[in-house]
């Protein structure tokens, strides 16, 4: 990624044909530079990836911020399906990078909130992103060895959190539910926090305080002294 959004936008190219095993990878080479674990905490595609690396042991801890699906994950919302679509619905899209429209990222981000604070949101951060992750998604449960499996029986792993927006279009409430229950056969501590008033903005919107501090504050409870 370009150091700013002035800079990714103009070098599109820059991240096209990048997959969730490239970014992960990525992120399992930083954190084997790091002197001790650290917590890891991401959204979105983010999420899916701070998943993937504490089930590796890599965390001490993680924070998944509306998740996007993972391998087992079976419900699929019309609002999801209409989200993805800006993207899934060219092929050609999986080699490349895509930006999002203010009309798309009203639906898919902003919905949650006034058309003038979403439209300022989307000037301010949105940057071009590659199309290849969502198809690995869509196609995760027909993939034998699929980038976007986690390995969710993992009882050695460190504690994790998801955090879900009640109006989520991107990733509904119900996915990361469905993703939580993925969880069930594994002894480590996973735990499911909902905030029934947001959507897939709630980490950059006018309430990501809120966001934050209830991430904190698990973290104190669950992973203290980190």
């Amino acid at each position: 990624e370009p150091e700013t959004v002035e800079q990714a936008r103009a070098q599109p190219d820059a991240v096209a044909g990048l997959g969730i095993e490239d970014v992960t990878d990525h992120y399992a080479g930083v954190i084997a530079g790091l002197a001790e674990p650290p917590v890891i905490i991401g959204h979105s595609f983010g999420g899916l990836i701070a998943q993937k690396l504490l089930g590796r042991n890599l965390g001490a801890a993680a924070v998944a911020i509306d998740p996007a699906q993972i391998r087992g994950v079976l419900v699929l919302p019309a609002a999801q399906l209409r989200a993805s679509g800006v993207v899934l619905s060219n092929p050609a899209n999986a080699k490349r990078s895509v930006s999002l429209s203010a009309a798309q990222f009203r639906y898919g981000f902003g919905n949650a909130l006034s058309r003038d604070e979403s439209d300022l949101l989307h000037e301010k951060w949105t940057i071009p992103s590659p199309g290849k992750p969502l198809f690995e998604a869509a196609t995760a449960n027909f993939v034998a060895h699929s980038p976007a499996a986690v390995d969710t029986r993992n009882a050695r792993r460190g504690p994790l959190l998801l955090i879900s927006g009640g109006k989520d279009h991107t990733v509904p409430d119900s996915v990361t539910r469905s993703t939580f229950k993925q969880y069930r056969h594994s002894t480590a501590v996973t735990e499911l926090k909902q905030f029934p008033d947001r959507g897939h903005s709630l980490i950059i919107d006018n309430g990501w305080r809120e966001v934050a501090d209830a991430a904190l504050a698990w973290l104190e409870k669950s992973a203290p002294g980190r």
